[in-house]
């Protein structure tokens, strides 16, 4: 069987490249592997029929890169969604826009399955809201924590699960600027591989961003450089730092246990484990993983991946790895973080109700 794709937003996560990871010259010529495109035509059992984007322009370009005939082409997401029989449908239009092409989706399409950019979405109301509409129409939720889909992170996961590391007391956490940008792939990563969720948290916002020039925007978004403690309901203490700019930058982690400490960092490719054995940590390999994450293997090979997984979810041989309820997780945190920082205080997780309506607008 093929299954028949769609997007809605044909910007540079969609396929068309982005400003600051590829060279400007390739900008909506060339196709890109770590893309939702580049993930569909990685696979024989999926077919991309069709993109919406309000941007006639953009929606050209993109079409053009990617064989898109003209019948498959949109300037009215709702009424692609009505017209072309879709059964995946991918939204990648800005975090703050989430909220209603998903809810559109699972409303007018009918797909079996809404593959979701991350942060999910600009308030943790909305994400609610998408996850809601999903779970009234029977329609799969995937939001795009892309890390979650590479190999050595899943069997990362599964020695975590095993023991390796013991009882988890902190993990520290460090990725460029902003937070709704780019430390939702720390906090998401956090989030899986503890299977974490958060209790108290406490935030600061620099009120820098970076991603203004870098993807030469015509506007600015609250998203900012900052970062926070994050503490969570099995006791870790979290740290989580996202005010690095890009240059300087290093995507790290360090998880100290009661059974030894791991070290992570995929910027420079290197990670490295050692086990506590009466006192002294004792370097060691990490069974079943032979080398380090990088970017250019894992992040990659990321959105093909997460397509195969969506393949096994619509056949029915696996569940859902990145559900919308997982992905709200980490959003609350990030939202959390602005409300600590603009009341001054520590904020309880779950949020409030009144405080569930913040929203945070981003990229």
């Amino acid at each position: 069987m093929t299954y028949r794709a769609g997007i809605i937003g044909a910007g540079g996560i969609a396929g068309m490249g982005i400003l600051g990871m590829h060279d400007a010259e390739d900008i909506g010529e060339k196709k890109f592997r770590a893309s939702h495109a580049g993930g569909y035509a990685a696979h024989d059992g999926v077919e991309l029929a069709a993109v919406a984007d309000v941007d006639e322009e953009q929606l050209g370009t993109f079409c053009s890169a990617w064989d898109i005939p003209e019948a498959g082409r949109y300037t009215d997401h709702t009424e692609m969604l009505r017209e072309a029989d879709l059964d995946l449908v991918s939204v990648c239009t800005p975090s703050l826009l989430h909220r209603d092409p998903v809810v559109d989706a699972a409303e007018i399409g009918d797909p079996d399955l809404v593959w979701c950019e991350k942060p999910i979405a600009a308030s943790v109301t909305e994400a609610e809201e998408m996850i809601a509409a999903c779970d009234r129409e029977g329609v799969e939720l995937l939001v795009n924590h892309s890390f979650r889909f590479t190999e050595k992170l899943q069997r990362l996961r599964e020695l975590v699960a095993e023991g390796l590391l013991g009882e988890v007391h902190s993990v520290s956490a460090n990725f460029r600027m902003e937070l709704m940008r780019n430390s939702t792939h720390l906090l998401d990563t956090v989030v899986y591989l503890l299977d974490a969720r958060a209790e108290r948290v406490a935030g600061y916002v620099t009120g820098e961003n970076e991603a203004v020039d870098a993807l030469e925007a015509d506007r600015r978004v609250d998203d900012a450089g900052g970062g926070g403690f994050v503490v969570t309901r099995e006791g870790t203490f979290v740290t989580v730092d996202c005010t690095i700019p890009r240059e300087a930058s290093s995507m790290s982690y360090q998880f100290l246990g009661s059974e030894g400490k791991l070290y992570l960092n995929n910027d420079d490719g290197e990670w490295r484990y050692w086990r506590l054995d009466d006192g002294d940590h004792v370097e060691a390999d990490l069974p079943g993983i032979e080398s380090a994450w990088s970017w250019d293997v894992d992040y990659e090979e990321a959105f093909p991946n997460a397509v195969g997984h969506i393949l096994e979810v619509l056949d029915g041989e696996a569940s859902n790895p990145s559900t919308g309820r997982e992905a709200k997780r980490s959003l609350e945190i990030i939202v959390a973080f602005y409300v600590s920082e603009y009341t001054g205080s520590q904020v309880s997780v779950p949020l409030a109700e009144p405080l569930r309506d913040v929203r945070i607008t981003s990229w």
